[in-house]
C-alpha cells in the first residue's frame, strides 16, 4: 500500500463513501473499480496494513502485567471493558475511549467501537456464514417485522462473488439452513472435535460438527490485495495480521480501490448530516468535521454509501433533518432507529473429555466448530415455546478454548470456570436469532453532546420471552450432545447477556418493500431518496443466527453495481 489513499481532495466527487471497515471497503472498491470518482470517509485515524499493527508479533511476556488491563485502562473502556476483551493490551489500541466517545443506556447496551481506516475489519470473529431461503422467507412467513423484499436466489451470486474474493475456509454439507458457498479448504477439526462430531452424527438425527467458515486464506491459491498469504495458524487475527491472511478492507479492498487511481480517502473526518436538495429529491453530499481541528467541510456527490456501521449510519440519517424530512433523512415510516437487533449468546455448556491425553495439535487455528441451526425447520425440529433458532460456535482444547470463539474472548466470570491446560475441554457456546422488536430502539440526545458538538446516541433495547424461552433449549441441548459424546463434568451455563455483546448489531434502517413501514428499498436505497444507499447492518430487516458480515459483503456489492448502473441511466 506504499502511498496508499491519497488523491488530491476536491469538493465534488461522483460517490461518497462513509465508512471503510467490512461493507465501506466494498463498497470503494466497487465503486472505484467501475470508474467512479469516490471520496471515502473515515471518522478515525489512518491505519496502513502492515506497519500499524504494533502488537502483532509480541509475546505474552513482552507485555507489561502480563497484558491485563490496569486502572486507568478500565476507567477509559467502563462500558466496552465489561466484555473483558477490549481493555486487553494487546488489542485495546482498536477499541475507542468510551470518555471521548460516550452514549446512553436505559437499558445496558455493549457498544464496541473501532474508530480508525479499516474499522472492526481489522479485529471482527471473520465467521462467514450465507443466509438461507428460510431465513429472507421468515418474516414473511411469520408475519414478524416486514418481510425482506429479496430471497436467497438474489443474493446468491453476490455472496459467489464475495467468497471467490475474500477467501473462506469451510466444508460442503449440502444443508439449506446452511447454503455451501465458493470455499478454500476446510480447517481441520483436532482429535476430540472429531469424536464429538461423530457422536452428534450418531445420536442427533439431522445435526452436523463441521469447522467454522472463516474468512481466511487456507491454501496456496493467489488472492488479490496487498501480498495476502495463506494463514499461518498464530491466532493474533484481533492485533491486525502482517499476513493479510483473513480478510480485512486494509489488506485487501481498500488496495484494490486505491489501484484504480479513483478513491480518495479522507481520515479523521466525522460525517454528520447528509445535505438534501427538495427540488431534485436527491442528496447533494455530506457534511464533515475534521476530528483534530473540528473545521467543517463539505464535499458533493451523486450517490452517497452510508457504510458507518449499523447505529452510526443510522444516527447520521437521524441527524440529517429539513422541511422534507423533519425526523430524519428517508424517515417517512417513523422506523428510523427501530427493530435493533443482535446475536444472544453467552450460553452453552461445556464438559471435559477423556481418552485422547497422549495426543495434542500443531499451531494456533483461528476458528473452532460450528454446529449450524437444527430447530424449527420443519417436523419434529419445530417448536412449541419459541421460534427462529441458533447455531454452536466452540471447540475442543487441551486448555483454555475461549480464543476458539472471538466474541467469547477473556470473559473473566468465563474464564474461571475453564479448565488449566492438561486435560480436553469441550465447549458449546450457542448464538440465537433475535427477532426485530420495534420498541428495541436507539434515539439521539441533543442535551448530552459529545465534543464536537453532536448528539450522543441512548439505547432502550433487550431481549423478549422468545429469546429466554430459547436459551433454554440452546442450553439443554448442548449439554445434551456433550453428555452423549462422553464427557463428564459437564457445566451447562447461561450467563448474563445484554444488546450489543454479540458485536452484530443490525436493523434501525430496515430493508422493505413499502415506503411507510421500512427505511430503504430491496437495492439498499433510501425509498425517498433514491441516491443514497445503506449498506451495513443498518438495513437488515431480520437477523439469522449467523453472523452476519458475509450478507452485508454481498449486498454491499449488490447495491453498488444497482448504483453504477442507475448513474448511467440517469436514474439517481
Amino acid at each position: 500500500m506504499s502511498k496508499f489513499y491519497y488523491n488530491e481532495e476536491q469538493e465534488s466527487y461522483d460517490a461518497i463513501v462513509v465508512g471503510t471497515g467490512i461493507s465501506g471497503g466494498w463498497a470503494a472498491k466497487e465503486l472505484c473499480e467501475k470508474g467512479l470518482k469516490t471520496l471515502v470517509l473515515e471518522r478515525g485515524r489512518m491505519v496502513k496494513h502492515r506497519e500499524d499493527y504494533p502488537t502483532a508479533n509480541m509475546d505474552p511476556w513482552d507485555f507489561p502485567h502480563n497484558g491485563e488491563p490496569t486502572t486507568e485502562d478500565l476507567k477509559k473502556q467502563e462500558k466496552q471493558g465489561r466484555t473483558g476483551y477490549t481493555v486487553k493490551a494487546a488489542s485495546k489500541h482498536w477499541f475507542v475511549n468510551d470518555l471521548e466517545h460516550p452514549y446512553n443506556e436505559v437499558k445496558r447496551f455493549d457498544w464496541m467501537r473501532g474508530y480508525h481506516v479499516g474499522g472492526r475489519s481489522i479485529m471482527w470473529g471473520r465467521h462467514s456464514y450465507r443466509w438461507s431461503e428460510i431465513d429472507f422467507a421468515a418474516n414473511g412467513k411469520e408475519g414478524v417485522g416486514v418481510d425482506w423484499p429479496v430471497r436467497y436466489k438474489d443474493i446468491a451470486p453476490w455472496y459467489d462473488k464475495v467468497e471467490s474474493y475474500i477467501g473462506v475456509s469451510g466444508e460442503l454439507l449440502g444443508l439449506p439452513q446452511l447454503p455451501d458457498g465458493k470455499f478454500e479448504p476446510m480447517m481441520e477439526l483436532n482429535c476430540v472435535e472429531d469424536h464429538v462430531r461423530g457422536k452428534v452424527a450418531e445420536h442427533f438425527d439431522g445435526r452436523v460438527i463441521t469447522a467454522g467458515r472463516v474468512a481466511h486464506i487456507n491454501s496456496d491459491k493467489r488472492f488479490e490485495g496487498d501480498g495476502r498469504v495463506r494463514c499461518q495458524y498464530r491466532n493474533r487475527c484481533i492485533r491486525g495480521c502482517p499476513f493479510g491472511a483473513y480478510f480485512s478492507s486494509v489488506s485487501s479492498t481498500l488496495p484494490a480501490a486505491e489501484k484504480t487511481g479513483n478513491m480518495t480517502l479522507r481520515p479523521d473526518s466525522i460525517v454528520h448530516e447528509i445535505m438534501y436538495d427538495p427540488d431534485t429529491k436527491k442528496a447533494t453530499g455530506v457534511k464533515v468535521i475534521d476530528r483534530v481541528t473540528k473545521e467543517p467541510y463539505e464535499f458533493k456527490a451523486k450517490v452517497i454509501f452510508l457504510c458507518a456501521s449499523a447505529l452510526a449510519s443510522t444516527s447520521i440519517l437521524m441527524q440529517s433533518k429539513s422541511d422534507r424530512f423533519e425526523n430524519g433523512l428517508g424517515n417517512d415510516s417513523g422506523e428510523l432507529g427501530h427493530n435493533i437487533m443482535d446475536h444472544h449468546f453467552w450460553v452453552g455448556a461445556r464438559g471435559k473429555m477423556d481418552g485422547y491425553d497422549d495426543k495434542y495439535y500443531q499451531g494456533r487455528k483461528p476458528n473452532g466448530i460450528y454446529i449450524p441451526r437444527f430447530r424449527n425447520l420443519g417436523g419434529a425440529s419445530d417448536m412449541k415455546d419459541f421460534t427462529r433458532g441458533y447455531g454452536y460456535q466452540g471447540g475442543a482444547s487441551r486448555g483454555d478454548y475461549d480464543d476458539l470463539v472471538a466474541e467469547a474472548s477473556y470473559g473473566k466470570e468465563f474464564k474461571e470456570g475453564a479448565l488449566k491446560p492438561g486435560g480436553w475441554m469441550m465447549n458449546m457456546l450457542a448464538f440465537g436469532e433475535i427477532l426485530p422488536y420495534h420498541d428495541n430502539k436507539m434515539t439521539l440526545d441533543y442535551e448530552k453532546l459529545d465534543q464536537w458538538g453532536l448528539p450522543t446516541v441512548t439505547f432502550d433495547a433487550e431481549i423478549r420471552q422468545n429469546e429466554l424461552n430459547m436459551r433454554k433449549d440452546m442450553m439443554d441441548q448442548a449439554a445434551q450432545m456433550l453428555e452423549k459424546s462422553g464427557a463428564r463434568d459437564i457445566e451447562p451455563y447461561d450467563l448474563p447477556y445484554a444488546l450489543g455483546l454479540g458485536i452484530h448489531e443490525m436493523g434501525t434502517a430496515r430493508m422493505g418493500r413499502d415506503p411507510k413501514t421500512s427505511v430503504v428499498n430491496g437495492f439498499n436505497q433510501v425509498h425517498a431518496c433514491k441516491n443514497v444507499y445503506v449498506t451495513d447492518g443498518a438495513f437488515m430487516t431480520s437477523a439469522s443466527c449467523v453472523n452476519p458480515s458475509l450478507t452485508y459483503m454481498a449486498f454491499t456489492a449488490r447495491a453498488a453495481d444497482h448504483a453504477v448502473k442507475e448513474l448511467k441511466n440517469g436514474n439517481i
